[in-house]
């Protein structure tokens, strides 16, 4: 039994779809089915030149960075990751407690300054991770500081909310992950 599938065959007995187009030269088994993919399936490109995979850490001078374990920020290759990052000034203070706007504007500073010392800018940041303790009330804030700094880069984003952080007066905490571009590229479509 055959059955046509949106310009696909199925063949009841072996489970194969089949495209009708002539430009079909392979089979992949996808989920259980088999389906015929173009020789000429897009691939990953080439780098331009091969970037070094070290390990690069790079600290805030933070008190808790060699107690607990982390850096500020970690980059691999083209990949920076800053860890999550607080409104706390060089002693350890809690910056504008309570203020979920200024705290914002004072940790995406924080974050800027990281990766400058990785090596890349605001402007390489693809995903950013807000954990927010009040997210009815400061939401809007906190959306309108992210905003001012990322209104052209829009990396990915996700604000959830926490029951907590480190301090009682903490409104929010921002993770940043970066990739660095290849020279020449384009960041639209």
């Amino acid at each position: 039994m055959v059955y046509n599938f949106g310009g696909s065959y199925h063949t009841g007995g072996t489970r194969a779809v089949d495209q009708i187009t002539g430009a079909c030269r392979r089979r992949v088994l996808v989920s259980g089915w088999f389906l015929r993919m173009p020789m000429s399936a897009p691939r990953a490109r080439p780098r331009q030149k091969e970037e070094s995979m070290e390990r690069r850490k790079v600290a805030s001078g933070s008190p808790w960075e060699p107690i607990v374990g982390y850096s500020r920020a970690v980059r691999v290759g083209p990949y920076i990751h800053v860890a999550g990052t607080t409104a706390v000034d060089a002693k350890g203070r809690v910056v504008a407690p309570g203020n979920a706007y200024a705290q914002t504007v004072a940790v995406l500073g924080i974050v800027a300054s990281a990766l400058e010392r990785a090596g890349a800018h605001l402007s390489d940041v693809v995903r950013t991770r807000l954990f927010v303790t009040d997210i009815e009330h400061d939401w809007e804030a906190i959306g309108r500081a992210h905003g001012e700094v990322f209104r052209d880069v829009r990396p990915a984003c996700t604000m959830v909310e926490v029951s907590r952080l480190i301090s009682p007066d903490m409104r929010v905490e921002i993770e940043v992950d970066a990739i660095l571009g290849q020279p020449g590229e384009r960041s639209d479509f």
